[in-house]
């Protein structure tokens, strides 16, 4: 823990801390924009209080870019190409409404004279007609209008406020996953994002077209009222030079940005849901002092199996085929039965990929004819292929088949989740919502964020943990985490933090930044087991002294019951001022002190381990079954009950009372009772409810 961050914030959460992160960062790029924007109108010599004003007020970039819209270089437009052939003065007069020669007579003026035309004469500058000059005057008053940023920002809030968003089928005989959004609108400020992602999603695979549907002649009277001034003999030509503003420039411009923004919100919201999703499965609890058998299902290739250790030590690696075409069925138990016997295999941990419903009835058939207390579980093997044929795969296992590699990050997914799944791209790791729809490189910047919270909130035993473990630690990046691992391989294990001080390119800040992430059971310090930072030790030791211990006494169970019991009952004001410390960073260290070598993950939810298989046939409406949570969406949860397809808990079935975030109710992990409300057997899908269970 680092005292002086821990003051400056006041105990607010990695999650918050990063909320505000990327808050500041927006805030940032806004002052600068507004400054550019500034310089740039400036420069042009058009700046004005007003403007500056304006932008000084702008909240958002959206505004900044309405404020800049009327400055900002052009390309070629109908109102550029009118303004070269000198029509602006006409489309000024028509917008003033106070002459009263008649149009054709003051557009007249505009013409170029014959006379005044000669093979020198730029044709771009040249006025043919009366009809001419006046259509280039409106081309001109259509883009003023279209750039007015006050009528921009009122035309959006009306379309948030009223408008709907309407979907309509390409090809309606077509059965698509899109079927509910064949003939579907919502209001535009109702619309959930995992609705936006997937509309998106429907309409670039070119099974649905999106319109926004908005009060046009609403918006139409709004803009007519703030420029027509009375009856004159320009409204009727400026009522068309609205309609023509609205529905060439401004409604497409406007319909763009809103379904831009929708996105936006919407990547924001389905990144936050995988960020949340992707912790609880981090920090899944690792299956202590068991040797596991890794199952890696396949049919043709044949089920690939490793057998790994209690430390994660590969034991040995075999290829059976009791699937599909080879139906070695017996060959393969004879095979497992022995290999389960000689290294005393406790769990059998199942991919769930291809042939898993297979291999997990084969297992449990084999289970049921063997004397010794084996059981299995559903592991999921999203990313494993990636991991398998990577450089850190190949540089972990050099002499072990990429096939083989598999089976291994099977069986360590389930003995130390966090360590195995640390290892791939964390977009990979299979939960969320529509994730591979959302902008990539902040989907990634978010994920990582995640991954180093968890990984900082369990701690790192500096000499065990692999490299892509340690590069997680904040302060330590790859390169360093791999000087650690030649350090350790060159010098033997490590025996203190402040050793790490000698490690190639680990200076003092990256010290201070991961010191107290850093765990060494077994070193020359007992306060190392904790996460209590070495800037904080002598107020530990001091704080142990005062209730009567020593350091060493937090390698004694009982006396840390006594230690725990002690600390409970101090008065944390008190001590705070005696010891000379902050009341924030005294709590953080009694908590350490109560629990030293903790993992937090041993008070999460337990895998839940199967010795019979459940089949989609057994299932019958009102049961009740006890599953794991995979994933939580906006919409609900998916459940595994132990048949091929997660079912779905809709947030209409997550409770009794009103949920309006499943997150609230639910997280990935979680064992809960579950009760079948919905079986559709053609799809293999499965409807569940956690009310009344």
């Amino acid at each position: 823990m680092h005292v002086t961050e821990k003051r400056l914030h006041g105990g607010l959460s990695d999650e918050t801390l990063r909320e505000f992160g990327e808050r500041l960062t927006y805030l940032r790029n806004l002052e600068e924009r507004k400054e550019e924007v500034k310089n740039s109108i400036e420069t042009q010599g058009k700046l004005t209080d007003e403007i500056v004003k304006n932008l000084e007020e702008a909240n958002t970039l959206a505004e900044v870019e309405d404020i800049y819209r009327p400055y900002k270089q052009k390309k070629k437009t109908r109102a550029t190409v009118a303004k070269a052939k000198g029509l602006e003065p006409l489309a000024n007069i028509i917008l003033e409404q106070k002459e009263t020669k008649p149009l054709e007579e003051i557009a007249n003026e505009y013409v170029t004279e014959k006379k005044s035309i000669n093979e020198n004469t730029p044709k771009e500058t040249i006025v043919e007609n009366v009809e001419e000059a006046i259509n280039g005057a409106k081309d001109i008053i259509a883009e003023i209008i279209s750039d007015n940023p006050e009528y921009r920002k009122q035309i959006k809030r009306k379309c948030y406020r009223e408008g709907f968003i309407i979907t309509k089928a390409t090809k309606p005989e077509e059965k698509t996953a899109y079927n509910m959004y064949y003939d579907f609108n919502e209001k535009i400020n109702r619309i959930p994002s995992h609705r936006i992602l997937a509309i998106n999603r429907g309409e670039k695979e070119e099974f649905l077209k999106v319109k926004l549907d908005k009060n046009e002649e609403d918006i139409l009277d709004y803009i007519k009222r703030d420029i027509i001034k009375g009856k004159t003999q320009f409204t009727e030509i400026l009522e068309e030079t609205i309609l023509d503003s609205y529905q060439r420039l401004i409604e497409p411009s406007i319909d763009r940005e809103i379904r831009s923004d929708l996105t936006e919100k919407a990547e924001v919201q389905a990144i936050k849901v995988f960020g949340k999703n992707a912790k609880p499965l981090l920090l899944a609890p690792p299956l202590k002092g068991y040797t596991v058998m890794g199952f890696d299902p396949a049919y043709r290739t044949g089920c690939k199996i490793a057998i790994i250790d209690e430390t994660g030590k590969l034991l040995d690696t075999t290829t059976v085929y009791p699937t599909e075409p080879q139906n070695d069925v017996e060959g393969a138990k004879a095979k497992l039965k022995e290999l389960i016997k000689k290294y005393n295999v406790n769990v059998i941990a199942i991919g769930n990929g291809t042939a898993s419903r297979e291999s997990e009835s084969f297992v449990s058939d084999m289970i049921k004819e063997i004397n010794e207390d084996v059981h299995y579980a559903i592991v999921s093997e999203a990313g494993a292929s990636v991991y398998s044929a990577s450089k850190l795969a190949t540089e972990e296992y050099p002499d072990i088949n990429v096939s083989l590699r598999g089976a291994i990050s099977i069986a360590r997914r389930l003995q130390d989740p966090l360590a195995e799944l640390v290892k791939i791209d964390p977009k990979a790791i299979g939960v969320g919502q529509y994730q591979h729809d959302v902008d990539q490189k902040k989907l990634t910047e978010s994920l990582t964020g995640v991954v180093e919270d968890a990984v900082n909130e369990v701690g790192v035993d500096v000499n065990t943990a692999t490299s892509s473990l340690l590069s997680y630690v904040s302060g330590i990046n790859k390169t360093i985490a791999g000087n650690i691992v030649k350090y350790r391989d060159e010098n033997g294990k490590i025996k203190e933090r402040k050793e790490l001080l000698k490690v190639s390119k680990l200076g003092k800040t990256a010290f201070e930044q991961c010191a107290g992430f850093i765990r060494i059971p077994g070193g020359k310090n007992p306060l190392e087991i904790t996460a209590v930072h070495p800037e904080s030790y002598e107020i530990a030791e001091k704080l142990l002294e005062k209730i009567g211990y020593k350091t060493k006494d937090l390698l004694d169970k009982n006396k840390i019951k006594e230690i725990r019991s002690i600390l409970a009952d101090i008065k944390l004001q008190e001590t705070a001022k005696e010891l000379e410390v902050g009341e924030m960073t005294l709590k953080d260290i009694i908590e350490e002190l109560s629990k030293p070598g903790r993992d937090p993950r041993d008070e999460m939810p337990k895998q839940i381990l199967r010795a019979d298989v459940l089949k989609f046939e057994d299932l019958i409406e009102g049961m009740v079954l006890s599953g794991t949570v995979r994933n939580v969406t906006d919409f609900g949860a998916f459940v595994d009950i132990g048949v091929k397809h997660d079912g779905l808990v809709h947030i209409s079935q997550l409770s009794n009372s009103f949920v309006k975030n499943p997150s609230d109710v639910v997280s990935v992990g979680d064992i809960v009772k579950v009760k079948v409300i919905g079986i559709d057997s053609e799809r293999q899908k499965v409807q569940l409810s956690m009310k009344d269970v």
